[in-house]
């Protein structure tokens, strides 16, 4: 029979094998180490094969000092641990992306990968047909789809600009670099649907794509976003005092509150309402796969944005907390006039005075999700289609084509 005294042994004699296993791994690794390190000297070496380019090149190398180049990464010295991590004004190594410090921005960025798809995929053969049929649209449908595209084709650049020229760079936290490089890519993906869309329509590019210099409503939302780009895409801008954190704590705020959290909103709900109708089902489709993608835009900039606050509590005073408040109220009348100049008349089930209640419902949730008080109270949902459209776990094709997995893998379930 076995007792305690043989099993402590017998554990005790595995834990030395175990041990002395990992000794002799290490020495081996060492040695290895060793041996590359000689190799990578002797690759240096001159050669009489060399061409003079070569030889010039090796030469250069022998200047160069890797410390210089490690000492303008703050912290690079040591291993990261998670409490040093942190969403801006980040001393630890950007570069080392585990171990995680925001589980939820590393899913965010699986999620995404997992919902890729392209422009190409969405058949548009019958709105190429509606739309150059005579009596396939009303004035009034034309009009919506030709405004949408047109402030769309822009703001999605606008949107991926302000990440890649100013935002990656001032945001130290690596998996939600890891996630906004997602996002970029995603960002260039509607834009490229948009330009599918106006090609295939057959539509006057020019006329559609300067629609935000020329259309007011489109132009003051894109006004509005690029005011609120111009100080943080400096090179010279960097954050690390009270008032460069602000500035870039109301650039998330303009752009993942109201670019993409309100001024979206209108054209999705008239395209989407147009795809419901069996209309422009190929374009309504496009804005499908696009909003969803947007919502998981929205929801990381939130966690983002309360991140920041989390962190940095000092920024969130009562001056900043009325000016994100006005920002995101500013943002909704410029919407509510869009919404007038994209159907001064009933159409498609919905009117103004409905858009217009809807995107005061928008706000008040915009609000809340940063900590401010709502603005509009009572306000409802008249589109509560729009909600289950968004619902990432029971979102089905409403067209009735086909499920909407554009995921890889089967990386997602869709019960």
């Amino acid at each position: 029979m076995l007792s305690w005294d043989e099993f402590d042994k017998d554990e005790g004699e595995e834990a030395a094998k175990g041990a002395t296993a990992t000794q002799a791994a290490a020495a081996g690794i060492d040695k290895l180490d060793n041996a590359g390190g000689v190799a990578a000297l002797e690759a240096r070496a001159v050669t009489a094969d060399d061409s003079d380019a070569v030889k010039r090149a090796k030469a250069a190398l022998d200047k160069l000092d890797i410390a210089e180049g490690l000492a303008e990464l703050e912290g690079s010295a040591a291993r990261v641990a998670v409490d040093e991590k942190r969403m801006i004004n980040c001393r630890a190594d950007l570069n080392q992306l585990v171990p995680f410090k925001y589980d939820w921005a590393w899913q965010k960025y699986l999620d995404g990968c997992a919902n890729h798809w392209m422009p190409q995929e969405v058949n548009m053969t019958a709105d190429i047909a509606l739309w150059k049929s005579q009596e396939g649209l009303t004035d009034d449908e034309r009009r919506i789809v030709m405004r949408n595209l047109g402030f769309f084709s822009t703001a999605d650049s606008l949107v991926a600009n302000n990440l890649a020229l100013a935002v990656y760079r001032l945001i130290t936290n690596p998996e939600c670099r890891q996630y906004i490089l997602r996002q970029a890519f995603e960002e260039a993906i509607h834009t490229h649907a948009y330009q599918y869309c106006i090609e295939s329509l057959g539509m006057d590019e020019g006329e559609i794509f300067n629609m935000y210099h020329e259309i007011p409503s489109v132009a003051k939302k894109a006004a509005w976003g690029l005011s609120y780009t111009r100080a943080i895409s400096d090179p010279e801008f960097n954050t690390g005092t009270v008032e460069t954190d602000k500035e870039l704590l109301r650039n998330l705020i303009a752009y993942y509150c109201v670019l993409e959290g309100i001024f979206f909103y209108c054209g999705f709900t008239q395209i989407l309402s147009m795809g419901r109708r069996n209309k422009m089902t190929g374009v309504a489709e496009q804005f499908q796969y696009i909003l969803r993608d947007e919502s998981m835009h929205l929801n990381f900039g939130i966690d983002v944005i309360n991140q920041i606050k989390i962190e940095n509590p000092h920024l969130w005073d009562a001056e900043m907390k009325e000016e994100a408040s006005q920002m995101i109220l500013q943002g909704t009348q410029l919407e509510i006039e869009y919404a007038r100049d994209t159907m001064p008349r009933g159409v498609l089930g919905m009117n103004a005075a409905m858009m217009e209640d809807y995107l005061k419902f928008i706000a008040n949730r915009r609000l809340s999700q940063i900590g401010l008080k709502e603005e509009y109270p009572g306000t409802t949902n008249p589109f509560p289609w729009m909600s289950e459209i968004m619902d990432l776990k029971k979102e089905k094709n409403f067209f009735e084509t086909r499920v909407i997995e554009y995921q890889t893998g089967g990386a997602l379930s869709w019960d």
